[in-house]
C-alpha cells in the first residue's frame, strides 16, 4: 500500500441522528444523500460529530455497515474507530474494514495521555494489524494530548498510515510536519475556519463540521485550494466564517446536529452528557442559516 491521500476535498463528518431507542437509519439515508448530491468527496462517519462516544459497539458496526451500502463506492467512507485501549481500538478498525470501509480515523487516546512513545507504540500497533489506510486524528483540545512532527514522521513510514486530520490549530507544527514529512503524507484540517491556510501548506482538504450543513460551499472552498486559487478559496472561506464560528458557539456536535433539525432532516435528539441548545444559541443558529440562504422548517422532514 502506498502513502497517498485517501481523498482530497472536503469530507463531512457526519451526524448520527437518533430515534428515542436507536439510530435513526431512514434518516442517516437521506443525510447521506444530501451529501452526495452536494458534491461531498468523502463522509466520515462514527467520529465526534457522529456523537460515537455515546454509540454502543453494535450501533456503530450497524451505522458503518449502512453508510457503506447507502454510498455504494460513490465516494470513500472513513469509519472513526479510535479508543483510548489500543485493542477496542484494533477491534473496532478490524470489524470497520470487514464491513467495507475505506479507511478508518483513529484519535490519540484520551484521557490516558500517552507519551510520545506510547503514541507510536498504540498506532503500529493497529497499523501492523490492518490492511487499510489510517488517517490519525490530533485533537488535543478534547483528548489532552498531541503528536509532535517528529511522531509523525516516524509514523509516516509505516504503510499503512496515511495522513493526519490536524485540530491542533498550531500552523506551526503543521508547517513542520509538511517539511519532515513531505508530500506522501497527507494532512487534512481538522478545523473548518483552518480549511485554506492549511491548504495554503500543502493539505489535502477538511474533514468538515460545517459541511453537514452546506457540504457544496466546503467542497468548492477546496476545489479552489486544489486549482492554486487562493484568492478564491480566501474569499469562500470568509463567506463561512460565520456560520463556522455559530456551529461551535456550544460543544460541538450541539449545534450541527440542532442546524439539521431545523432543516428538516432528523429529530433533534443528543446523547448525554451533550444537551441540547440553549434558547439563546438556538434563536442566532437559525438567524444565521436563514442569512445563508438555508430553509429552515424547524422539525424533522416526513
Amino acid at each position: 500500500m502506498t502513502n497517498a491521500p485517501l481523498f482530497t476535498g472536503s469530507a463531512a463528518a457526519i451526524i448520527t441522528p437518533f430515534t428515542r431507542d436507536t439510530v435513526d437509519y431512514p434518516a442517516l439515508g437521506r443525510l447521506l444523500t444530501f451529501q452526495l448530491e452536494s458534491g461531498t468527496d468523502a463522509i466520515v462517519v462514527c467520529g465526534t460529530t457522529g456523537e460515537a462516544a455515546t454509540m454502543s459497539y453494535i450501533e456503530r458496526m450497524r451505522t458503518i455497515e449502512y453508510t457503506v451500502r447507502h454510498v455504494d463506492g460513490r465516494v470513500p467512507v472513513i469509519a472513526g474507530t479510535g479508543s483510548n485501549n489500543t485493542e477496542n481500538a484494533l477491534t473496532l478498525s478490524r470489524d470497520a474494514a470487514s464491513a467495507g470501509v475505506d479507511g478508518v480515523l483513529v484519535v490519540t487516546p484520551y484521557y490516558n495521555k500517552a507519551t510520545q512513545a506510547g503514541l507510536t507504540a498504540h498506532y503500529r500497533t493497529i497499523a501492523d494489524k490492518l490492511d487499510l489506510p489510517m488517517i490519525l486524528y490530533d485533537v488535543p483540545s478534547r483528548t489532552g494530548v498531541t503528536v509532535a512532527p517528529e511522531t509523525y514522521l516516524t509514523l509516516s513510514k509505516h504503510p499503512n498510515i496515511v495522513g493526519v486530520k490536524e485540530a491542533s490549530g498550531s500552523f506551526a507544527q503543521i508547517q513542520k510536519t509538511r517539511e519532515l514529512c513531505g508530500d506522501s503524507f497527507a494532512i487534512w484540517s481538522g478545523n473548518d475556519e483552518d480549511t485554506a491556510a492549511v491548504c495554503m501548506l500543502g493539505g489535502s482538504g477538511v474533514i468538515s463540521v460545517a459541511a453537514n450543513v452546506l457540504p457544496r460551499e466546503m467542497h468548492e472552498l477546496t476545489e479552489a485550494c486544489r486549482r492554486n486559487d487562493y484568492a478564491e478559496a480566501g474569499r469562500l472561506q470568509l463567506k463561512l466564517r460565520r456560520l463556522i464560528e455559530v456551529l461551535f458557539c456550544e460543544v460541538n456536535p450541539i449545534p450541527v446536529k440542532t442546524a439539521m433539525y431545523l432543516m428538516g432532516y432528523c429529530e433533534e435528539i443528543l446523547r448525554l452528557p451533550l444537551y441540547k441548545m440553549s434558547h439563546e444559541h438556538r434563536e442566532v443558529l437559525e438567524k444565521t442559516l436563514k442569512e445563508y440562504g438555508v430553509a429552515v422548517f424547524g422539525g424533522a422532514a416526513l
